[in-house]
């Protein structure tokens, strides 16, 4: 990414107040807006296949039936960043997490979530939730971001957080309206 390019990323997440403003390619290609899931809670989380983390996919899946019904919908965005536990290509990344864990909520493609060429979404999250002592970059796979209706990011979970840990934080931004 061209320094410019990254300087207008900036001013981009500096000007956005929700995660509405951005936009990312899924799986398949289809470039999706954040504003087509504006008024339901969601649970944005990087992903890798490889990773000790990964079995979370299944209680990610979990969370996702549970609640999807009454507004809310999990983001799931595979990042090669960390011990290259994301090495393969949209339609390996697809499979494997259909065929394992039954996956159904939206995966979106692959993308840096740190550094110079992190996807501009990423940048918004970190500036809005810091992690563990102020940190604001992400340290590893299945770090969750919970957003409420309004798309304003209001918490922040670490990767060891189990996906049934954050339900108690899910129900309570539904149950607002």
């Amino acid at each position: 990414m061209t320094s410019s390019l990254r300087k207008g990323f900036a001013r981009m997440e500096s000007r956005a107040e929700s995660i509405y403003a951005f936009s990312a390619p899924l799986l398949d290609g289809r470039e999706t807006s954040l504003g087509e899931f504006k008024g339901k809670v969601l649970l944005i989380v990087n992903t890798a296949s490889k990773c000790g983390f990964t079995p979370q996919y299944a209680g990610l899946e979990r969370l996702y039936q549970t609640y999807k019904d009454g507004g809310f919908a999990v983001l799931g965005f595979p990042s090669n960043q960390f011990g290259r536990q994301e090495p393969g290509t949209a339609e390996e990344i697809g499979a494997f997490c259909e065929k394992n864990y039954g996956v159904s909520f939206p995966i979106f493609a692959k993308i840096d979530v740190n550094g110079a060429a992190a996807h501009p979404l990423y940048c918004f999250l970190k500036e809005h939730k810091r992690g563990f002592l102020g940190i604001g970059r992400i340290t590893w796979n299945f770090a969750k971001f919970l957003v409420d209706r309004d798309g304003r990011v209001v918490r922040r979970f670490a990767p060891a957080t189990d996906p049934k840990a954050v339900a108690p934080a899910i129900e309570k931004l539904l149950e607002e309206r």
